[in-house]
């Protein structure tokens, strides 16, 4: 008979995955949620899992042999309440994947500040792609897979190791309960600043993270990153960079608009993707899969038909010769490199950058001079108002009308726009065919894509 997993806050993204890969692995599956509407409500539906709109004890099935509490519930909540009251069984979803399906797997964790969801996908599809059919666990919309989420029983286990905290009563990041036998490190900066006190706070939780690396495991780290380097592991350690300190050193010999060749320790290699950031990513996808066993033949063509992530750099409309792009970049640094690599794809071309603060730091001024460099690398830019300001303190929010003004200063158009319609109205008084608009931002934005494409008609 087959478990019963109850999950309190099944219609998150990374929740309602896991749910549905855990279904067609067998197990019989239920949850609950206030926020129950498309896409995941009809993904669910489809799954053939039960959802109950609202939180209550009534939820509780009798029968459910655990309860999946999500990240997002705390004390006080209901059903919670309830369940801890009848003292049932209950985990967070990092610790039930550990549990019930990464244990005895090789376990690839792909973390990072930037780049871990892409670089996460394009490993598993690596794998995917050479035959060796890989679970994998992605906390976005892979264009290459069918699900985000896949569990099955390959020996191999792609997951994206999110530093993040697990659950209520959890306060460790997730990727502590991923059992790596190879673990990844694309770069460490100062980021969810809700939950760490600063960047020795951050390092610290990467250094645990490889101190659960087997002393037989493989660990890679961005060579060029001094908080990287930083990390001591007792496993193989392989620095990769540009740096010619570093084990394994990339050389980029050539870019065009829509891919960029490069050589790895004189080894070529060609991703379809732009920008210095996605050679970087290719270039520890490379590693681990000679680790996992796959020749570079098998290698090179994974990444010829690697077809990225939803929502980064995706072309959402092309209207009077205006190109518009929805990137989830929220931290300066991923903005940054993201405009850079637009520079490759369209050159010639004017970039605006539309920012949106909404993320736990970007509402924050931590990195507001960095923010602003980062705007700088635009031909122009809009910063939108910080979303739900009350729940951050105002001597530590981010200051839009600073930030416009000091890259304004740089020579460089900046604008503060309260709304989205000032938004549009900006754009549409300043752009021209043959300008390509940026949209940054980690939520909807307020539908923003789809109004500036009927504006600009």
């Amino acid at each position: 008979m087959s478990k019963h997993l109850h999950f309190i806050g099944i219609c998150g993204t990374a929740m309602g995955s896991t749910a549905v890969a855990m279904r067609q692995l067998g197990y019989t599956i239920s949850g609950s949620d206030e926020k129950v509407y498309p896409p995941m409500s009809d993904v669910l539906r489809e799954a053939g899992i039960t959802v109950t709109e609202g939180y209550q004890g009534s939820n509780l099935p009798a029968q459910a042999d655990l309860f999946v509490v999500g990240n997002a519930i705390s004390r006080g909540n209901e059903e919670l309440e309830v369940m801890l009251e009848r003292r049932l069984p209950y985990t967070s979803m990092a610790e039930m994947l550990r549990r019930e399906v990464i244990q005895g797997k090789r376990s690839f964790v792909i973390s990072g500040t930037h780049g871990k969801t892409t670089t996460t996908t394009m490993l598993s599809w690596i794998l995917e792609h050479a035959g060796r059919n890989p679970g994998y666990m992605i906390g976005g919309v892979p264009e290459n897979f069918a699900t985000g989420a896949r569990f099955n029983h390959s020996e191999f286990f792609v997951i994206e190791g999110d530093e993040y905290d697990t659950a209520y009563f959890d306060k460790r990041s997730k990727f502590l309960h991923y059992l790596p036998e190879c673990a990844v490190i694309n770069n460490i900066e100062f980021d969810h600043a809700d939950i760490f006190r600063d960047l020795d706070d951050i390092r610290l939780t990467f250094q645990r993270l490889l101190n659960s690396v087997p002393r037989n495991g493989l660990v890679l780290l961005n060579g060029d990153d001094a908080n990287c380097l930083s990390l001591k592991s007792y496993a193989l350690t392989l620095k990769v960079g540009l740096g010619s300190a570093c084990d394994e050193v990339i050389a980029i010999t050539s870019a065009d608009p829509e891919s960029t060749s490069f050589t790895l320790n004189g080894v070529a290699f060609t991703v379809p993707m732009i920008g210095e950031f996605n050679v970087r990513n290719a270039a520890m996808c490379i590693c681990a899969a000679r680790h996992a066993g796959l020749s570079d033949e098998e290698i090179r063509s994974g990444l010829a038909s690697f077809r990225g992530v939803r929502r980064r750099q995706t072309v959402r409309a092309e209207v009077n010769g205006i190109t518009i792009i929805d990137d989830f970049g929220h931290h300066p640094t991923a903005i940054r490199e993201t405009l850079r690599g637009f520079r490759q794809k369209f050159p010639g071309r004017r970039l605006w950058a539309i920012f949106e603060p909404r993320s736990n730091t970007s509402r924050r001024n931590v990195l507001q001079a960095e923010l602003i460099e980062a705007l700088k690398e635009a031909d122009g830019s809009i910063v939108a108002a910080v979303a739900n300001p009350e729940k951050v303190a105002a001597e530590q929010r981010l200051d839009v009308n600073a930030v416009a003004a000091s890259v304004l200063a740089s020579g460089k158009p900046c604008f503060h726009e309260a709304n989205t319609q000032a938004i549009l109205a900006r754009l549409k008084d300043q752009t021209q065919p043959g300008d390509v608009i940026i949209i940054f931002s980690n939520g909807g934005f307020d539908g923003i894509h789809s109004k500036l494409a009927e504006v600009l008609e």
